[in-house]
């Protein structure tokens, strides 16, 4: 028995073609034969793409892609049918409707496997949202366990295994899945007040779950049994207040301290490394950081979603580059939450009240920037 939905194109398709009853049958038939055609999503470049800084300054970060939904596993060349199919799509969606696709929401946070899907968490579907690139399918994954599901889901890593953890603010627990979104076990129940960012060390194995509730980051160990508590209320260095998003890289904990305005690096004891950051009005300060990551020499990603940024810091916190500021066009947000990165150079922004993840693509090292 499966607890997660797999969403089908072509059934539910055909479903909405042959409530038209005033087609002829053949029409009908016809039309639930034909299968959309597919691609597998090109995250990379176009050689005319957007980049950034604009234009004369040497392009450090180019577009890369734009993730939506199931439109993003439609063959571009759809529109080059022949013209007797092209006059069936036609009469069937005049009668029937456009077929309605699964799109993204309010993508909080997210992922890149190893497998190269991408796994977004999105809180107003209540799901994980996988973008199967291979398999070129959009899968949502609802379920915690038999007949539960999420509710307010916000943050996602690997644990290490093959499969992947999930934190639910509302429900108060930190939940597993397998690789194919199978629920298979759940903690922090009664430990938990408000869990949001999660990490994981691949070293120890141990997961780190900031409870912004209660302003401080839980430790657990790899059966999911608390070992330690980190911070508390305050803004002395090691406290925090409304920690959200989290990090762990290279030996060290990456936390966004969001209403202290900051962000902090401990080691793997525990000691603070780095602090940067600070309310203000110019680009660069953080007004409400939020997402966190790491890319290529060491270089810093911090959203800043009060003023719609993602701002690029080197590794001791020195501000390199901003990119986006208000707006829907390429290159702008609105309200964005989580960021991350992969084994490419990409870089992911999970673009909230725009209901999508922009892909950007590292071209220059930080010396170039």
């Amino acid at each position: 028995m499966t607890f997660f939905g797999e969403i089908n194109l072509d059934s539910r398709r055909c479903r909405r073609r042959l409530v038209a009853l005033s087609l002829p049958v053949w029409l009908a038939l016809a039309s639930c034969g034909m299968q959309p055609p597919t691609a597998t999503p090109s995250l990379e470049p176009a050689p005319d793409a957007h980049s950034w800084p604009l234009a004369p300054e040497q392009a450090r970060y180019a577009l890369a892609g734009v993730l939506v939904g199931e439109r993003n596993f439609l063959a571009p060349n759809r529109r080059t049918a022949s013209k007797a199919r092209s006059a069936l799509n036609w009469l069937v969606g005049l009668i029937v409707g456009e077929p309605e696709y699964v799109e993204l929401r309010r993508p909080v946070s997210g992922l890149t496997d190893a497998t190269g899907r991408v796994l977004v968490v999105d809180s107003s579907h209540q799901a994980v949202v996988v973008f199967d690139m291979k398999g070129q399918r959009l899968l949502l994954w609802r379920s915690v366990d038999r007949g539960e599901r999420f509710q307010s889901p916000v943050a996602i890593a690997a644990d290490g295994a093959g499969g992947y953890l999930v934190t639910d603010s509302e429900l108060g627990e930190v939940f597993r899945l397998t690789a194919d979104g199978t629920p298979q076990g759940r903690f922090g129940k009664r430990i938990l007040t408000r869990p949001t960012g999660i990490a994981r060390d691949n070293q120890s194995g141990l997961v780190y779950v900031a409870d912004t509730a209660r302003h401080d980051i839980k430790v657990f160990d790899p059966n999911g049994a608390l070992v330690d508590i980190l911070g508390g209320k305050g803004e002395a260095p090691g406290s925090f207040n409304t920690p959200t998003h989290l990090l762990f890289h290279g030996g060290q904990l990456y936390v966004v301290d969001t209403l202290n305005f900051r962000v902090q690096i401990f080691d793997r004891n525990g000691d603070g490394r780095l602090s940067f950051g600070g309310l203000g009005l110019f680009v660069g300060n953080m007004t409400r950081p939020k997402g966190v990551a790491v890319g290529g020499d060491e270089r810093i990603y911090v959203v800043e979603s009060y003023y719609d940024y993602l701002l690029v810091f080197d590794a001791a916190g020195q501000l390199l580059l901003p990119i986006g500021g208000t707006g829907q066009n390429v290159g702008e947000f609105y309200l964005p939450a989580g960021v991350w990165t992969d084994a490419e150079n990409r870089v992911y922004v999970a673009d909230m009240f725009n209901g999508r993840v922009v892909v950007f693509k590292e071209l220059t090292g930080v010396q170039g920037i």
